[in-house]
């Protein structure tokens, strides 16, 4: 079983290989390289610091307010 969390991109790398995203509320740098490719502004899965899937805007919404009130709840 995986576990990925909806993110950002808020910026891409010189190389091309690295991203910036939002990850809920934290800024970090994820690899790129398993996707064909993404956009400043474009919402991806992220799993152990790898983007692996471009998602809708809506469903990643969705998600980070459900990953939002799992962890007020913790």
């Amino acid at each position: 079983m995986c576990l990925s969390v909806p993110a950002k991109i808020i910026e891409i790398g010189s190389s091309g290989w690295q991203a910036k995203v939002d990850y809920l509320g934290s800024h970090i740098d994820v690899g790129i390289s398993l996707l064909d490719r993404v956009e400043v502004g474009q919402y991806v899965l992220v799993h152990v610091g790898e983007a692996i899937q471009v998602v809708d805007e809506e469903l990643a919404k969705e998600s980070i307010e459900i990953w939002k009130g799992w962890l007020d709840e913790a």
